[in-house]
C-alpha cells in the first residue's frame, strides 16, 4: 500500500501568534522566554488524545502536498524544520510594507526595520535567558558564528601548545575551524571517543581536560548518535582549569529549553533553520566579557566607531561582529519563529517529541538487519528524536532513493556532516530519520511500512 494512512486530524484552530513581552523577572521559564503563554491549545494536547503533531499541522502549508504520488511525509529536520504560516508572513510582510536598511537612516521605514531587526535579538536573548540582548551576534548561520569565536577569539588568545577538546562526534563545523586556527597558533586538538554506548565518553572527557587545555567545543545534543551531553558538568569541568567552553546547540534549541545562564557556557551557537526561521541567519550568544575584549571579525560599515585614513576604532558588540548590511528579513523572521515556538512552550514540544522518539526507535528496532547508531533509549537514558541507521547490504542513499520517489518519505542519506564519526563507526554513510514536534506518531508508522517495502524491494535482487 503506497497511500499513508492519514490517522485522525482534528481540525482546530491554528496558534495565535503573540507579540513578546520582555520580562525583567527570569524566574518563570514562560516569562523568562519572554512570551505570553497561551493556555487553550496546550490545554488540548494534555486533556485529550490530540498530538501536539496534530495540532501543528495546519500551520505548515508545506506538509500539505504530494510527492512523487504520494503525500508528503517529512522526516529530515535534523538538516533543516519547515515554516509556519507566521514565518511565512513575517518575511511578506517586512518585504511589502517596511523594508529598509537599518541603523542607517531616521525616516520611518528605516526606523521601523531598526525596531523590528533588534526586537528580534531581544527575542533570541529571551528565548536562551541571555542576561543582555548584546550578547547575541546575528550570522549567516551556526557555522558563521564558530568561524567568529575561532578566528577572532581563537587567534587572538590561543598560543603553541595550548590545547583544544573535541569529540569524534562534533559536526564538520566545529572541527574545520578549530584545525585552521591550530595550524596557525600551533595549538593542539584533542579528540573524544565513544564509550561502549556509542555516546561521546563524558569521563574520558573529564580526564583530557587539564591546565593545558584552553578551550573545549562539545555538541549539546549530536546530529547523528542523537546523543545529550551533559553541558552543566562539563562547563564545571572546564572552568575550573580556566578553559573556555563552546556549545553547538544547533539539534538542542530547537528542541528543549536551553538556559545558557544555567549552562554556564562562554559561547553557544545555533541556526535558524533549524528552529523553524529562515534560512541565512544563525546566531552567536558569547559572554559580554569576552565579547569586549574580542577584535572583529570581518571589516566594513556598521561595525566601526570612527574610520580614519590610517587607522579605525570600532563599535562595542554586537555590532563589531556585524558588518554590512545585515539579514534583516530573516532576522524578523527568526524573531517570528520565536515567538510561535514559545508560544507553544519548549518543555511541552521537548516532552513530546520524546515520545516520538522512543516511538521511532521502538518502531525502527522492528525492520530487519537495521543497525541504529548511538544508545538505546531507557529510563536513564534520553535519546533526541532522530535516529541514524543502515540496513545490511543496502546502501543508505538507495533507501532514501526509493523511500522519495516510491513513498513521498523524505530522510537524510550521506555522513551528514560527520565523517570522522562514520569512520569510528565503520561506515561511509548512514540514514537518518529525524522528527520535529509537527510529525506524528501516524508519520513514523507509515515511514516504518516503507522502509521495510524499500528492503524488501532491494533484497528481492540477492
Amino acid at each position: 500500500m503506497r497511500k499513508m494512512m492519514e490517522g485522525v486530524v482534528v481540525k482546530l484552530s491554528s496558534f495565535p501568534f503573540l507579540s513578546p513581552t520582555i520580562s525583567s523577572s527570569p524566574s518563570s521559564s514562560a516569562f523568562r522566554l519572554g512570551f505570553r503563554c497561551f493556555s487553550a491549545s496546550l490545554s488540548a494536547v494534555k486533556e485529550s488524545s490530540v498530538s501536539l503533531g496534530h495540532l501543528t499541522r495546519p500551520d505548515f502549508p508545506i506538509l500539505h502536498q504530494e510527492v512523487n504520488g504520494s503525500k508528503l511525509v517529512y522526516l529530515d529536520n535534523a538538516a533543516t524544520s519547515q515554516k509556519p504560516t507566521a514565518v511565512l508572513k513575517a518575511l511578506h510582510n517586512y518585504y511589502e510594507a517596511y523594508n529598509s536598511n537599518v541603523h542607517r537612516g531616521i525616516h520611518y521605514l528605516s526606523a521601523k526595520a531598526t525596531d523590528e531587526y533588534e526586537l528580534a535579538r531581544k527575542k533570541v536573548a529571551a528565548f536562551i535567558n541571555a542576561s543582555d540582548s548584546t550578547e547575541i551576534v546575528f550570522t549567516r548561520n551556526a557555522t558563521e558564528a564558530i568561524n567568529l569565536v575561532a578566528y577572532s577569539w581563537g587567534l587572538s588568545n590561543l598560543k603553541p601548545g595550548d590545547e583544544i577538546v573535541l569529540t569524534i562526534a562534533e559536526h564538520h563545523s566545529a572541527i574545520v575551524p578549530w584545525q585552521i586556527v591550530a595550524q596557525k597558533t600551533g595549538a593542539v586538538l584533542k579528540f573524544v571517543s565513544l564509550d561502549e554506548n556509542e555516546v561521546p565518553d563524558v569521563e574520558k572527557l573529564r580526564e583530557m581536560i587539564s591546565t593545558r587545555t584552553e578551550l573545549v567545543v562539545v555538541h549539546h545534543v549530536s546530529n547523528v548518535l542523537g546523543s545529550v551531553l551533559p553541558i552543566e558538568d562539563i562547563v564545571i569541568w572546564a572552568h575550573e582549569v580556566g578553559a573556555k567552553v563552546l556549545v553547538d546547540a544547533c539539534q538542542s534549541v530547537p528542541h528543549m529549553v536551553v538556559d545558557v545562564q544555567g549552562l554556564g557556557a562562554d559561547f553557544l551557537v545555533a541556526s535558524s533553520h533549524k528552529m523553524c526561521g529562515p534560512t541565512g541567519i544563525g546566531f552567536l550568544f558569547g559572554k559580554s566579557n569576552l565579547l569586549s575584549a574580542m577584535p572583529p571579525f570581518l571589516g566594513g560599515g556598521e561595525m566601526i566607531s570612527d574610520v580614519f585614513l590610517d587607522h579605525s576604532t570600532y563599535a562595542e558588540p554586537p555590532s563589531r561582529f556585524e558588518a554590512g548590511t545585515p539579514a534583516i528579513g530573516e532576522a524578523i523572521g527568526l524573531g517570528a519563529a520565536i515567538d510561535y515556538l514559545s508560544g507553544i512552550g519548549m518543555q511541552t514540544i521537548h516532552d513530546y517529541e520524546m515520545e516520538l522518539a522512543n516511538y521511532l526507535y521502538e518502531k525502527l528496532c522492528s525492520v530487519p538487519d537495521i543497525r541504529i547508531y548511538g544508545p538505546k533509549p531507557s529510563d536513564n537514558v534520553h535519546r533526541a528524536a532522530l535516529c541514524s541507521f543502515n540496513v545490511d547490504n543496502i546502501h543508505p542513499t538507495d533507501l532514501a532513493t526509493f523511500l522519495d520517489q516510491q513513498h513521498g518519505v523524505a530522510i537524510r542519506s550521506g555522513h551528514h556532516c560527520a565523517q570522522p564519526l562514520h569512520r569510528h563507526l565503520g561506515v561511509s554513510a548512514s540514514a537518518r530519520a529525524s522528527l520535529h514536534f509537527y510529525n506524528t506518531e501516524e508519520d513514523v508508522d507509515y515511514f516504518i511500512r516503507s522502509l521495510n517495502d524499500t528492503v524488501s524491494f532491494f533484497n528481492s535482487f540477492k
